[in-house]
């Protein structure tokens, strides 16, 4: 596995949203901004209603608007997962 590169995988319970490499996740919990990028520690938030982007590994950022989700992060993959109830609002930058 590329240690300068994410696994990302974003999923609602009616199947996967998102699934791809990037170079970085940001994204803003309770606590404020945050940035998951390669080698980031274990990771775990929660977050309502706040954009979640995706600078992609082919420069390109994908910016996905979430009603609520749980981000994970553990070995360079992040997985988040959205609520039920989400209809895709994708901005792509």
């Amino acid at each position: 596995m590329d240690n300068h590169i994410l696994k990302v995988r974003i999923v609602s319970p009616k199947g996967i949203i998102f699934q791809g490499q990037a170079v970085s996740v940001s994204s803003i919990n309770s606590a404020g901004k945050f940035d998951i990028l390669p080698g980031h520690t274990s990771f775990l938030t929660l977050t309502k209603n706040v954009p979640v982007t995706i600078n992609t590994d082919q420069k390109k950022l994908m910016t996905f608007n979430l009603p609520m989700a749980v981000i994970f992060t553990a070995q360079n993959s992040v997985r988040i997962y959205t609520d039920i109830n989400f209809k895709p609002n994708l901005i792509d930058e």
